[in-house]
């Protein structure tokens, strides 16, 4: 970071952006402590909280002043019960029990959770998680909360949530927020009072929303703007802060009607794709872990043909990353079959599965098995026995693609969780398989990486390759799934394109998904056809992408 000069007031929300390598999280490091008591390194200047001078305390006493929520929340658990967890500072003070007890219940409640204080942190969905972290860092009545990335594991409806647990504990308690995130859109369903966007270190940008949505500084700085505000300005709509354009509830779309209309009916749009024969045949499947247990998937079938891209959608816990297991062979199924190009797979190994269906799974770690990054990409090609010359071309594009070409000797224990996601991705890409399954691929991922991998994903779709993305990124599935598969607690709930699956209220609510600020639009303004508008957008950015 360099010439960061900032100053936060009390009860202050504040959103914190910017592309990946920006200073975001060393930005926060340095408010909770972490830098420079665990992270080590030179630093000038003066970071005073509370009035004490950071660099003159120790970690546990910034901690009484500063909770920070991690991104993945399994990362900061330490008991074996969501009760013990939150208290895990108050027994550390040697707090006498009826008080501890007391001051556990009031922290679980303020997030929901106090039903839940006996179960397992590990055993709770990815929203769940989140509260009981924030409930563990409150504990304490910190007077600064500090999030970061807290949506990159939720689901959309859960992330919403989150979000207004986090406005009405600012509303409620007066603390000051912080939270650093990539999806600014989301976190812009609840005001925040500035956005600060971050580049190469520095601060570039601290306005408040209204302001900062009319300018180009998020596109120069490779952040995506809210798609309400892209489809505005593709139908000529100027932004100005008086029509308080920082939220799709707020701004003035007095005179963005007839704007809306015209541009639906002029707009380019790519063309839809052509079918091709199918690659992969889902016929009645069911599962359950245990005999006998609770069906985790109940009677799903579904077709998926050569060479499409769809995205599996749906709530925490309802069937998704179940279903990958059972096309990987890591499960096999109760009921049902699967076929590919045809012929039923069941008697198929893992590795025999691997040569045609490439997984990328959600928590990199689980993946990761060397110690320096590019013999980490390489490894599966190394392991097919492809040619050192080869290999090393592969790798290389597959890096530069995943932004990763910098670190390429770098140890993997070195770089960010994001980062390590990318490896992931990038170990994957460079074995071009027939199939390629994505568990949430963009999760923590900054808009220009984002792009840069759906971009190259497309460019392996185009030649043919099967491409399936498990997300919650709603403007995912929009910009580039043509059909997205919905579950919900173990059933197909609906198959359809992405537009119509959107603007669906009851399939909304069942699959805890959320709807689109461009559904919202189109209602505000009072167009006829919402899921056609919608449906406008996602063609006419297909079509851009392919100029």
């Amino acid at each position: 970071m360099h010439d960061i000069s900032l100053d936060v007031m009390p009860g202050e929300k504040i959103l914190i952006v910017g592309p990946s390598g920006s200073g975001k999280s060393t930005l926060g490091h340095c408010l909770n402590g972490l830098i420079p008591f665990s992270y080590k390194g030179e630093h000038t200047g003066s970071l005073r909280i509370a009035g004490l001078e950071a660099s003159e305390q120790d970690v546990f006493t910034l901690s009484r002043h500063v909770g920070t929520v991690l991104q993945d929340s399994d990362g900061q658990f330490v008991g074996l019960t969501v009760g013990e967890d939150i208290a895990f500072a108050l027994e550390n003070d040697c707090m006498d029990l009826p008080q501890m007890h007391a001051r556990v219940r009031q922290a679980a409640g303020l997030v929901d959770m106090e039903p839940l204080l006996t179960s397992s942190p590990y055993e709770l969905s990815g929203g769940q998680k989140q509260r009981t972290a924030l409930a563990g860092v409150m504990i304490n009545d910190v007077d600064i909360l500090l999030f970061d990335e807290p949506l990159a594991n939720l689901d959309p409806a859960t992330g919403k949530t989150a979000i207004e647990i986090i406005d009405d504990i600012h509303k409620d308690t007066g603390k000051t927020i912080l939270i650093i995130e990539h999806r600014l859109e989301d976190v812009l369903h609840r005001p925040v009072d500035r956005v600060i966007v971050m580049q190469e270190g520095r601060i570039v940008a601290d306005l408040p929303p209204d302001v900062l949505l009319c300018g180009d500084t998020l596109q120069k700085s490779g952040i995506r703007e809210p798609l309400y505000i892209t489809a505005l300005k593709y139908a000529g709509v100027k932004m100005a802060p008086i029509l308080r354009p920082g939220g799709i509830d707020t701004i003035d779309l007095s005179a963005a009607k007839g704007a809306l209309a015209a541009w639906m009916h002029t707009a380019e749009r790519a063309a839809p794709p052509e079918l091709r024969p199918p690659i992969l045949e889902l016929r009645d499947i069911c599962f359950a872990y245990e005999p006998g247990g609770k069906a985790v998937l109940n009677h799903v079938s579904f077709t998926i043909r050569q060479g499409e891209m769809a995205a599996i959608v749906g709530r925490n816990g309802a069937g998704k990353s179940t279903l990958t297991k059972l096309l990987c062979g890591f499960e096999k199924p109760v009921q049902g079959s699967i076929r590919y190009r045809g012929e039923d797979i069941a008697g198929h190994t893992i590795r025999e599965r691997a040569e045609y269906i490439g997984l990328v799974m959600q928590n990199p770690n689980q993946m990761i098995s060397e110690a320096m990054l590019a013999e980490e990409v390489g490894l599966g090609l190394k392991l097919r026995g492809v040619p050192e010359a080869e290999r090393e071309a592969r790798v290389k594009q597959a890096l530069a693609i995943c932004g990763l070409l910098p670190f390429r000797r770098w140890p993997i224990s070195a770089l960010s969780f994001g980062q390590k996601k990318r490896v992931t991705v990038a170990s994957m890409l460079a074995l071009n398989p027939d199939i390629l399954i994505l568990d949430e691929p963009t999760a923590g991922q900054d808009f220009k990486h984002y792009t840069e991998i759906m971009r190259f994903l497309c460019e392996l779709n185009a030649k043919g390759i099967t491409v399936l993305l498990i997300t919650h990124d709603m403007h995912l599935m929009l910009e580039y799934t043509p059909r997205a598969i919905v579950l919900s607690e173990g059933e197909l709930v609906c198959d359809a394109p992405a537009s119509e699956v959107l603007t669906e209220s009851g399939v909304i609510e069942r699959a805890n998904l959320r709807e689109t600020s461009l559904y919202t639009l189109a209602q505000r303004t009072g167009l006829q056809d919402a899921a056609g508008f919608v449906q406008c957008f996602i063609d006419h950015e297909r079509w851009m992408r392919q100029q």
